[in-house]
């Protein structure tokens, strides 16, 4: 497969909700693509839906949670996003925006650009500061995803 489509597999990968970038760069990683390209293309594949969530997600799941055929994605939706918003107020106080950025910066399951922006956005904060305060959660969420895959991939290949 040649590099370029390694990359466009990084940049869609990086895009799909619940997988992120927390997905494309153990990808980027284990097909041995070069670090800082393979970074830059997560961040911007992850980032590229952030504005969209914010403006219109919201909106598409209130009108979509009593409809028969997609109704319970929608609740199941605006439940994780509440859920999520609730725990970064409760947790924060003041400081909800440096708390969106480790609840999207720290990969555990559930975290993540989509759902912390739907947080935001359910939580009615600032568009331009969510948008950036996400922005330095996927920076530390990749930089954290590139130190585990280089140890998962290079204990790998130690042991072959």
């Amino acid at each position: 497969m040649t590099t370029f489509r390694h990359y466009l597999i990084v940049f869609l990968i990086s895009m799909v909700p619940l997988i992120e970038l927390r997905g494309a760069i153990p990808y980027a990683v284990g097909f041995g693509l070069p670090i800082v390209p393979s970074l830059i293309i997560s961040v911007i594949g992850n980032m590229i839906p952030v504005p969209f969530i914010f403006l219109f997600a919201r909106r598409i799941l209130d009108w979509g949670k009593d409809k028969k055929v997609i109704g319970g994605f929608c609740r199941w939706c605006l439940e994780k996003g509440h859920k999520g918003g609730e725990k970064l107020q409760a947790k924060a106080g003041a400081g909800l925006y440096i708390a969106l950025l480790l609840f999207v910066g720290i990969p555990l399951p559930g975290t993540g650009a989509w759902t912390g922006t739907l947080a935001a956005s359910l939580l009615d904060m600032d568009f331009k500061k969510s948008v950036l305060y996400v922005l330095g959660g996927l920076l530390l969420a990749g930089a954290i995803m590139l130190l585990a895959s280089l140890g998962v991939f290079g204990a790998i290949h130690i042991l072959n």
